[in-house]
């Protein structure tokens, strides 16, 4: 990253503090008083992304996309852009300047155009019509209050539209149609449109619908249904679009009609969902099915999650916590006055970010800002905050680790989509014991997880990326039968204990496997021991039908001017902001090597650089396992 894009990047974290009358050690002090102005902090960052969309809006009245939003990042008129007729809506009542009355007028007026014949819109450049319930949406809401400030002929052509729209979901959406994200949303969708409209038929519908999607939530509180089909249905759990879509979308549903049945169970969900917002603010969706648009603060295209705290603030002050925590990390996510796709985001690329995270922000926000009821929230501590303690999601097969100084996520999710197999989308994501995410009190991330192999299921939505390879923490070797690695192990068994207190150990057996699922021919069993000061791991390789030399490869994010030095073949030093953390071998032998391919070790989403550490283990003998351990310690 250039120094001008460095200055600009400071610059526009600086402007929005002084816009909201906070400092920026706000950003490294997460519960800076006991009660927050929540509502106004929603308001602040709903005008100012609102402001950095309305400058991208076409502003000729003579050309065909005039009101259309232009993505620099895309080259593209991205239809569902459109959903910024809300922000600019809630951005008009909060300033009372006229240029987002406008903006959000033209907005409509363009999404109207764009219309199909048969309701539906385009979620340009896809064909994919799904995304016309986020559209509609937006269309209703804003129509709300709006009103009194459209001319009569332009409330027929919103009316219309809105009623095409509606009709559409009424026929076409269930979850044999979509991914369950859109039948959670078309709920709300469904249940606002049978109030603006004045037609029972959407509201019967959105129940229909609501109830069928509650169906696919787990014991846990986690909602199935993001995955590919398997005769006609879908499975498979993604954090990121549970907290950022389906469960605001149920939530707000569940007010409208007042079902109480349906609340009750977001209610439930979002109890386990709170523990995966880490005490820096950042959204752990590091090992779910759609981690492949992870960004660190949430999903490049979901909303967000402070619609879903905001609806549910009266229940549980920890709610407000959570919320404000992740919308301040989301703010240190800007570069320039666009959304990133995470925190290293001007570092990787050299072009404007795609305004899509920018939109679904924005329209999360406002949504929250007009569902909050209060204006002060009072501060509690979230679980994340509390030191010393370990929680194992059954139906996930993960587990959440938070002493001292570390949190960390270690997945063996074990969900397979058996029909697509290894073509399928949702199969590179991290796993068979694997770390996703690792934070470092007073730092934040040290580890993160990016996809196995790096693919563009949507080429518009994934950049291109040529070479890059996993940031996720592993077991690894390649030989004549191909390349075997644990993040391909999707039946890994997990096991935890607590030794003695302030101690947590988590074990993991499985196999090395291929893209295919296929064995290679070497076991493993890893030990995580984490305490107040270290994180110790052991590894041990079991060779039963094949002898390769392995590597185990342990990345570290560069970011917030991480330094990583070798200091001989046993151990390596990690320096950031004045904290230091030893990386050493404790037993068995291994030669650590530093920084090999180093160049290739970064990721779009999220959008991280990173420097390995590997400790090579060589070739392997019949009977003798292989077996190392070491340890990452906190020196201050």
């Amino acid at each position: 990253m250039g120094d001008l894009q460095r200055l600009k990047r400071i610059i526009s974290i600086h402007t929005i503090c002084l816009f909201l009358g906070i400092s920026l050690a706000a950003f490294s002090q997460p519960l800076i008083a006991q009660t927050i102005q929540l509502k106004k902090e929603y308001g602040a960052t709903v005008v100012s992304l609102s402001g950095a969309l309305m400058k991208r809006q076409m502003a000729n009245t003579t050309d065909p996309d005039f009101g259309g939003i232009w993505c620099e990042h895309c080259h593209v008129w991205h239809t569902r852009a459109a959903e910024a007729v809300y922000p600019f809506t809630i951005s008009y009542f909060i300033t009372k300047d006229e240029r987002y009355l406008a903006a959000a007028k033209n907005t409509a007026a363009w999404l109207i155009r764009q219309q199909q014949s048969n309701g539906s819109w385009k979620e340009t450049p896809e064909e994919w019509t799904g995304t016309t319930t986020d559209q509609l949406l937006m269309l209703l809401l804003s129509y709300e209050k709006l009103e009194g400030k459209l001319t009569d002929a332009e409330k027929r052509n919103w009316q219309q539209a809105m009623r095409n729209a509606a009709n559409y979901l009424n026929a076409v959406m269930k979850p044999e149609f979509a991914s369950i994200n859109y039948v959670a949303t078309t709920t709300a969708t469904l249940a606002k449109a049978g109030i603006v409209l004045q037609d029972a038929s959407y509201t019967s519908k959105a129940r229909i619908l609501a109830r069928r999607t509650i169906s696919k939530i787990d014991e846990d509180g986690f909602l199935n249904g993001e995955g590919g089909k398997s005769h006609g249905n879908k499975m498979g759990i993604d954090l990121g679009y549970n907290m950022e879509m389906s469960l605001w979308g149920l939530g707000l549903y569940a007010k409208l009609t007042a079902d109480t049945l349906v609340y009750a169970q977001v209610k439930k969900a979002l109890q386990s969902h709170l523990y995966f917002i880490y005490p820096d603010g950042s959204l752990d969706a590091s090992w779910g099915i759609r981690s492949n648009k992870w960004t660190a603060y949430g999903s490049a295209t979901s909303d967000g999650c402070q619609v879903l705290f905001s609806l549910l603030a009266d229940e549980d002050p920890r709610y407000a916590t959570a919320s404000y925590r992740n919308l301040q990390y989301l703010r240190s996510n800007l570069t320039g006055d666009l959304l990133g796709y995470g925190p290293q985001y001007a570092e990787l690329f050299n072009r404007p970010p795609c305004i899509y995270p920018s939109f679904a922000k924005a329209k999360n926000l406002a949504m929250a800002y007009e569902f909050e009821t209060k204006n002060e929230r009072e501060m509690k501590p979230m679980p994340a905050d509390k030191e010393g303690w370990m929680k194992l999601f059954p139906t996930l097969d993960l587990v959440q680790v938070r002493t001292k100084n570390f949190m960390a996520t270690i997945t063996g999710y074990r969900y397979k989509d058996q029909a697509a197999g290894s073509k399928g989308k949702y199969m590179f994501r991290p796993d068979g014991g694997a770390i996703s995410h690792l934070w470092a009190k007073g730092h934040g991330f040290l580890q993160a997880s990016s996809p196995t192999i790096y693919t563009r299921p949507e080429p518009m939505s994934f950049p291109e990326a040529p070479g890059v390879v996993p940031l996720t923490p592993r077991i690894e070797y390649t030989d004549t039968a191909g390349y075997f690695t644990n993040l391909f192990e999707f039946d890994s068994r997990l096991q935890v204990e607590t030794p003695k207190k302030n101690q947590y150990l988590v074990k993991v057996a499985g196999e090395l496997k291929d893209k295919n699922w296929l064995t290679g021919g070497v076991g493993y069993r890893m030990e995580y021991l984490f305490t107040d000061s270290f994180l110790q791991k052991t590894v041990e390789l079991i060779y039963h039908d094949a002898w390769p030399a392995v590597q185990i490869i342990e990345p570290f994010v560069l970011d917030k001017g991480m330094v990583v030095e070798k200091r001989d073949e046993r151990s390596a030093i990690l320096k950031a902001g004045g904290k230091k953390w030893l990386f050493t071998l404790v037993s068995g032998n291994a030669k650590l090597l530093a920084g090999e391919n180093a160049a290739n070790y970064w990721a779009p989403y999220p959008a991280f650089k990173a420097y390995p550490l590997v400790w090579e283990i060589a070739p392997g003998k019949v009977d003798q396992p292989g077996k190392i351990t070491y340890r990452l310690t906190r020196l201050n």
